[in-house]
């Protein structure tokens, strides 16, 4: 990857990152329902506060731009919210940037004040506070901060709160599986679940997707700091949606005990019918791959936990869940908002793109120019092409090596099941029945049959 390409990638992502805390600090008046004092008296609780920003940096927000931003978000949504593409050359020397760096990492309790009262004992100079934070955001050096945590308490209505986690499940074929899981905070409705081979942002997707769609949309989901969780195409997704994401703390799960409840219902009621290690054993039954054990959880959830009276709420998940007013988006949005991004730079001569060993003919015009890709990673024949926010169609597959991003894992060949069919015996078995003895063929007594041959037989040969 060339430096230049290497920039653009930085830049792209500092300007998602910027989206993303925008997106955040807004959401709590984007709510749906505040009258306009409300909304005001909110956006002035916003503008009171200082905000951890992008990199850990803190940071206080003016009430005129935080409703400049509610503006942009209403207009253009998530993409409305990135930053201008302002382009300038750097001032400062890379030798002075990379002493900063050096001095961060061997102590990463430095602040970027403290590395600048070093820099300037040392050489008599330094840049400015300002552009060391900037600096330490690029190179990830950031010391990451805490995020809001739920106290004990009840979300108000369904789909106000889902929380998310992941329970390891049992072997199928020699291989371990993960159940994804949402659970509505209000009704303890499981809104959206998956089993699957790995917990990566993935299976998560999957799980959530199919969530939204059949549950419609939540106002918050509210996870932990598992990788699946944190990475970032989860993040933008839920950006894209209106949906606020918020993490638990570290070692601090506060929030999290109606889950971990269900995951205790979960093995007490499901895990406990199924083979842990894809083993036969008495009372246990063995899956012959993901589909039927996603097959059996869901007659279960289903049919017997979501239909059983909650020993907490005194209702049932489903009629609890049922009495909201879920709130659905078109499917075109909802794919839209789960594609994956990659930024690539179209080839100068042949207006072509590579990608995961794909290439692909874009427009003339974008030669030369680095463009923003979109893609689903089950399918990498059918790949959007952005240039500075606008489309340019879908680029031409021209030659095509991979369908599939790299994180689609193939499952893992199901064991054959054991049929307990004996094909000999059962030849054996036909031919006792017929004459009557299950010993083997006697040739004395088929010789002397042939000496003397039975006159009805020899009558029917004529």
């Amino acid at each position: 990857m060339s430096s230049a390409e290497h920039e653009r990638l930085l830049r792209r992502a500092r300007a998602q990152d910027a989206a993303l805390f925008r997106y955040r600090l807004i959401g709590p008046a984007l709510e749906e329902g505040l009258t306009t004092k409300q909304r005001g008296k909110v956006v002035r609780g916003i503008a009171g506060q200082v905000h951890a920003g992008p990199g850990g940096r803190r940071v206080q927000v003016s009430r005129k731009t935080i409703d400049r931003w509610i503006r942009a978000w209403r207009k253009g949504g998530f993409e409305a919210l990135l930053p201008s593409d302002r382009k300038c050359e750097p001032v400062t020397a890379d030798s002075v940037l990379a002493m900063a760096a050096a001095l961060k990492r061997e102590n990463m309790e430095r602040t970027a004040a403290q590395v600048r009262r070093i820099m300037v004992a040392q050489a008599g100079d330094a840049p400015s506070e300002r552009t060391l934070q900037r600096h330490f955001a690029r190179e990830d050096l950031a010391t990451p901060r805490g995020a809001v945590v739920f106290g004990r308490f009840e979300a108000e209505a369904p789909n106000v709160l889902w929380v998310a986690d992941v329970l390891h499940g049992p072997l199928i074929g020699g291989k371990k599986t993960y159940l994804v899981a949402f659970l509505d905070d209000h009704s303890r409705f499981v809104t959206g679940y998956r089993w699957g081979w790995s917990e990566d942002s993935l299976h998560l997707a999957v799980a959530f997707k199919r969530a939204v769609a059949a549950r419609g949309l939540p106002g918050t989901a509210y996870v932990d700091n598992g990788a699946c969780f944190v990475d970032e195409t989860i993040a933008v997704t839920c950006a894209k949606l209106g949906i606020r994401i918020t993490h638990s703390p570290p070692y601090r799960p506060e929030g999290r005990g109606k889950i971990e409840r269900f995951f205790e219902t979960v093995r007490g009621q499901f895990l406990v019918e199924v083979s842990p290690d894809g083993k036969p054993a008495p009372g246990r039954r063995v899956p012959d791959g993901l589909d039927q054990l996603n097959g059996w959880f869901t007659t279960w959830a289903e049919h017997e936990y979501h239909v059983r009276v909650h020993s907490s709420t005194g209702a049932t998940p489903l009629a609890r869940w049922s009495a909201g007013t879920p709130r659905f988006i078109s499917a075109a949005e909802l794919d839209a908002a789960f594609l994956w991004e990659a930024i690539r730079t179209v080839a100068a001569r042949t207006a072509t793109i590579k990608f995961q060993g794909n290439v692909y003919e874009t427009a003339p015009e974008l030669a030369g120019r680095a463009v923003t890709i979109r893609y689903s990673p089950f399918d990498l024949t059918q790949v959007e092409v952005f240039h500075r926010g606008t489309s340019h169609g879908h680029a031409q597959p021209h030659a095509i090596t991979r369908h599939c991003h790299p994180k689609v894992k193939q499952p893992p060949q199901a064991v054959p099941a054991v049929t307990g069919i004996d094909y000999l015996q059962l030849l054996e078995d036909k031919r006792a029945a017929a004459d009557g003895t299950a010993h083997s063929i006697s040739y004395a007594s088929l010789a002397a049959a042939v000496a003397r041959p039975n006159h009805k037989e020899a009558s029917d040969d004529q």
